[in-house]
């Protein structure tokens, strides 16, 4: 799968940049640290489900990804946003601009949320691999984009799921549509948890917006932001799984990333990452990430697995090294 950056990377960086990555992970605190400046603020808000969902996707393209014994998870064709994008509600203009700038990716804009990357397949085979299931669960899907994770979580059990992406147009074009897509599919009554997050696919369409606003959330805005608003709830949730992909390319997010694991992780949560080793012309990547987290002392970090194939990917979890004041 390719994609499209707006840097601009010299072949001698790419071939030095396996001879720098050890150089790199010592300096990581130095590039990395609280006083880094920070992009513009971009206010959390939270969303909710168009009461008229199901007419407006009535005609939607979907794909269907499968992946071993996972439930099949739909979502809406990624290249269809393009070709309608003059007929999109989008305030924020990202579809104009991913089209006009030909990126994938445009810092502090644009954070790549209408794409399905390749971290989010790696973590989804691992889950499937171990088998792991998510009744009673609170997820957080943090930086969503499609928000597979969380409906797998959903799908599997979890009493509640967060999603958030920096992009509302990402949230409510993409993340809400296909949540409510997979919300309606039949066989979803296994694995559950007590509460009923799934509705039953006989249910009126407005029934079944309802009940997506009682076990999930839809979150836009930057972590920071994000961070501040689930905490201003009382008590301030916090979620026994985390799940992110592919989050971890700029080393100067690292300070609110970071923040959001700690405060809003459960004592015994798990924290899954799925990364490449490197990001070319954007800086990050997990050996300046582990740098970070080791600096900080708060996590430990733990290999799961490891992906060779051409660029490095990895999937990490992160726990607490020793209980949350």
């Amino acid at each position: 799968m390719a994609f499209s950056f707006n840097f601009n990377i010299s072949s001698e960086i790419k071939q030095n940049c396996t001879n720098e990555e050890d150089d790199n992970k010592d300096t990581a605190n130095n590039q990395v640290d609280e006083t880094s400046a920070r992009k513009k603020v971009k206010e959390a808000l939270e969303h909710r489900a168009a009461a008229d969902l199901l007419s407006s996707i009535d005609h939607a393209v979907t794909e269907t990804l499968t992946i071993g014994a996972l439930p099949p998870l739909l979502y809406l064709n990624e290249s269809v946003f393009e070709q309608t994008a003059s007929e999109r509600d989008d305030a924020e203009k990202v579809l104009s601009q991913t089209i006009t700038q030909n990126s994938d990716l445009i810092t502090g804009v644009y954070e790549g949320g209408l794409k399905i990357w390749e971290g989010t397949q790696d973590l989804l085979e691992y889950i499937d691999n171990e088998g792991k299931t998510f009744s009673g669960k609170r997820v957080l899907d943090l930086g969503c984009g499609a928000g597979l994770l969380g409906i797998l979580a959903l799908k599997r059990g979890a009493s509640k799921v967060h999603f958030q992406d920096y992009n509302s147009t990402v949230i409510e074009q993409l993340t809400i549509p296909n949540v409510f897509l997979n919300s309606v599919e039949e066989g979803d009554d296994k694995n559950r948890g007590d509460e009923d997050c799934s509705p039953a696919p006989k249910r009126r369409s407005t029934e079944k917006t309802h009940a997506l606003g009682d076990c999930c959330g839809f979150f836009s805005g930057d972590w920071v932001s994000f961070l501040s608003l689930i905490q201003s709830q009382d008590p301030t949730l916090r979620y026994d799984l985390i799940f992110t992909s592919e989050t971890i390319y700029n080393t100067d997010y690292y300070p609110s990333l970071h923040d959001v694991f700690q405060k809003l992780l459960a004592e015994h949560g798990v924290v899954y990452l799925a990364t490449k080793s490197h990001y070319f012309g954007v800086g990050g990547g997990l050996y300046l990430f582990e740098s970070f987290v080791e600096g900080k002392n708060v996590f430990q970090i733990k290999s799961l697995r490891e992906l060779d194939q051409g660029l490095k990917r990895h999937i990490v979890s992160l726990s607490f090294k020793k209980s949350p004041s």
